[in-house]
């Protein structure tokens, strides 16, 4: 428990000088209401009430828990990158544990319920880099405006991306993205669609000349995967060329191959193919684009849906100033955390036991200080 509250107490307080609530209190409180399935600042209030002599273990509590308004006023106000940068500080240790050549994938994810009034169709939006290898978030931020683009190459800028491989779909396939990677030490693995046509035009050159090779001239290599389950049987096919000069041409930092994968889904007898192109940094091997590929997935299976399911992301109705993006992170947090244990069961399971029971609670909390 101290990590956490030490590392809360490097958290600024925007709060005038006479509040009478401690800010790191406030957010350890809200951090393991979270944990145990508290999904508003309400909750949060009613969990610390119904713990508090659990809470007093730790904390000094001088005018007892918060009330409903103050962590309100209190996630509202604090910086969302400041309180992510809070627990950067826990997870670092794991994060240098992420192997040369592992994969960091980063993607946006709407918070459904945070629109403002009359903005249904507008809500807000965070994006996240994690680290599949460790099924862990490793920074996020807030999309100002909606803005995915701008928001993605800020989180890209909060993390150490030096032999690792980061992976993304095509809206972030842009100049101003991969060099963002390539200048930080990084590789690249991006989808390529549309939005940049003309590159997109000269990848399936590339790729219908690999597939037609030259009397005498070798076929490429290729790497073929089948998996089968819940009545669906997939096979993925993935080749790799040389994008040779073509990223001068295009002004591409970085640009060395382009890659493509193959996968043809059959369901109840039903066959469908799915045909995606990536532009690539390092000419992978067939396998690894296909593991690299399948591995971009975990943010969305592993993260977002877990989300979602396990902590109710999709129907929360935080939706004023700074508080959405804060409880946000706490949910991604809670996460990172509840991975770490290593008993059978489902996360959702996991996170309400940790409420039922302190000991498994602080066995979670603790797990995070035994990986330092």
């Amino acid at each position: 428990m101290q990590l956490f509250i030490a590392a809360f107490d490097s958290v600024p307080d925007p709060r005038a000088e006479n509040v009478r609530h401690d800010l790191g209190e406030i957010l350890i409180i809200a951090f393991i209401a979270v944990l145990c399935g508290a999904q508003g600042c309400a909750e949060m209030a009613q969990f610390g009430r119904v713990k508090l002599k659990f809470f007093k273990r730790f904390l000094r509590l001088k005018h007892g828990i918060p009330s409903h308004d103050t962590f309100s006023t209190v996630l509202r106000m604090i910086e969302p990158r400041e309180l992510d940068a809070a627990f950067g500080q826990i997870t670092a240790r794991l994060v240098a544990a992420l192997a040369k050549g592992g994969v960091i994938a980063i993607d946006g994810k709407s918070l459904k319920g945070a629109y403002d009034k009359g903005r249904k169709s507008s809500p807000k939006m965070m994006v996240s880099a994690y680290a599949a290898g460790l099924r862990l978030t490793l920074a996020t931020v807030a999309a100002k405006d909606g803005n995915e683009v701008d928001a993605a190459l800020e989180v890209i800028g909060l993390i150490d991306l030096k032999g690792k491989i980061i992976t993304a779909d095509a809206l972030h396939c842009n100049r101003r993205m991969v060099k963002a990677i390539v200048d930080k030490g990084g590789d690249y693995c991006i989808g390529l669609k549309g939005n940049q046509d003309s590159l997109l035009s000269d990848a399936r050159a590339c790729l219908s000349a690999a597939d037609e090779p030259k009397a005498g001239a070798k076929a490429l290599p290729t790497a073929k995967t089948e998996t089968k389950g819940h009545g669906r049987i997939e096979t993925r096919v993935a080749v790799v060329v040389e994008a040779k000069g073509l990223a001068e041409h295009h002004e591409f930092p970085g640009l060395k191959a382009f890659g493509r994968v193959t996968a043809t889904r059959r369901i109840d007898g039903e066959t469908t193919t799915d045909v995606r192109i990536f532009a690539l940094s390092r000419k992978l091997s067939p396998a690894k684009l296909l593991e690299t590929a399948r591995a971009h997935w975990q943010i969305e299976n592993a993260l977002h849906w877990q989300l979602d399911v396990s902590l109710g992301e999709d129907a929360a109705r935080n939706r004023k100033d700074h508080g959405p993006a804060n409880i946000a992170v706490l949910r991604r947090r809670a996460l990172d955390v509840a991975r770490l244990d290593p008993s059978k069961g489902s996360l959702t399971t996991k996170l309400k036991s940790a409420g039922w029971n302190h000991d498994i609670m602080l066995a979670m909390l603790g797990r995070m200080s035994q990986m330092r």
